[in-house]
């Protein structure tokens, strides 16, 4: 089995950190093999709102607040160090794709001129690549919806209104053996149960 084979298997999603800090130039790598991952006209048009430490208190105020956290299964994910909010920016792709070189494929007229949002499609890419990275240096990671409050948690964070909040990755140590969530029970697809040869 190849490295990349291994990480890819050994990838899971973490709900238990230590407090242990990250280092910021740790985190800046993460990003940068992030910023390599596939991006339509090479716009990489997804940015990275980071909250470190203590700061990670602004996030879970808005997204559980102190009276909620009492029956919150997860008690330990509130330890992660590092919670980055990844946004995806449309407008970058409108404005790329209304350049000299690419202004004949018409997506430069917006973003219904889109077939699919290549700006989400990119963004999750990058997510993909940066909690594959975060495996590669022994980090846990964990990517998970940001279901209630998202205007306010913009408002806080004083995010522009036009940029798509992706959800939430949690990054830091691993806190020990936690309990699975209950989707890690459901089996893997096998590639028969996915692949159409020739025809659906």
């Amino acid at each position: 089995m190849t490295e990349f084979a291994e990480v890819v298997r050994a990838r899971r999603m973490t709900r238990a950190f230590a407090t242990t800090p990250i280092a910021s130039t740790l985190l800046d790598d993460l990003v940068d093999l992030a910023a390599r991952a596939p991006s339509a006209g090479k716009v990489q048009g997804w940015h990275l709102v980071v909250l470190e430490g203590a700061d990670t208190e602004r996030f879970w105020n808005v997204t559980l607040p102190p009276e909620r956290r009492d029956t919150f299964r997860w008690q330990r994910l509130l330890d992660a160090p590092v919670i980055a909010l990844p946004f995806a920016d449309a407008g970058a792709y409108v404005d790329r794709y209304a350049e000299p070189d690419k202004e004949g494929t018409g997506l430069g007229d917006g973003p219904d001129a889109w077939p699919a949002p290549y700006w989400t499609i990119d963004a999750s890419m990058a997510v993909m690549t940066l909690l594959l990275a975060a495996e590669d240096v022994g980090l846990g990671a964990l990517f998970f919806g940001v279901f209630h409050d998202a205007d306010r948690l913009r408002a806080e964070l004083g995010v522009p209104a036009d940029l798509e909040l992706l959800g939430a990755l949690a990054l830091g140590h691993r806190a020990g053996d936690a309990e699975r969530g209950r989707s890690a029970a459901r089996s893997r697809r096998t590639p028969g149960e996915i692949i159409h040869r020739g025809r659906w």
